[in-house]
């Protein structure tokens, strides 16, 4: 009995974290589609820059490299919006991306 328990905690949270981390994909997808509109990149550029944001989503470290991958490049270009601008707007992607899975608000995340 004990070791179905423990099994399916562990089930639950491999569902867990594969659904968080496709809400964190979603959201940073979206993001780098946002950001590249506010950069005004050309649409041959638009794919390039949200599949190298969703990998950095991936692969980077700190605490959530891809808005300091955002917040970069729109100093680079002068562009004057906010670092609680860029924050807010990656929130409520990922209020929209926990929507669209169907999954309940985590806190800890941006």
């Amino acid at each position: 009995m004990f070791e179905d328990r423990e099994r399916g905690y562990e089930a639950k949270w491999a569902h867990d974290e594969e659904t968080l981390f496709r809400i964190m994909a979603r959201r940073n997808m979206r993001l780098g589609e946002w950001a590249a509109s506010q950069l005004k990149l050309p649409d041959a550029r638009i794919d390039d820059y949200v599949e190298a944001l969703g990998e950095l989503g991936v692969a980077g470290k700190g605490p959530d490299p891809v808005l300091e991958k955002v917040r970069v490049d729109f100093l680079a270009a002068r562009l004057d919006i906010a670092d609680d601008a860029i924050a807010a707007k990656a929130k409520a992607l990922r209020e929209e991306a926990e929507g669209h899975f169907g999954a309940q608000p985590k806190a800890a995340l941006g």
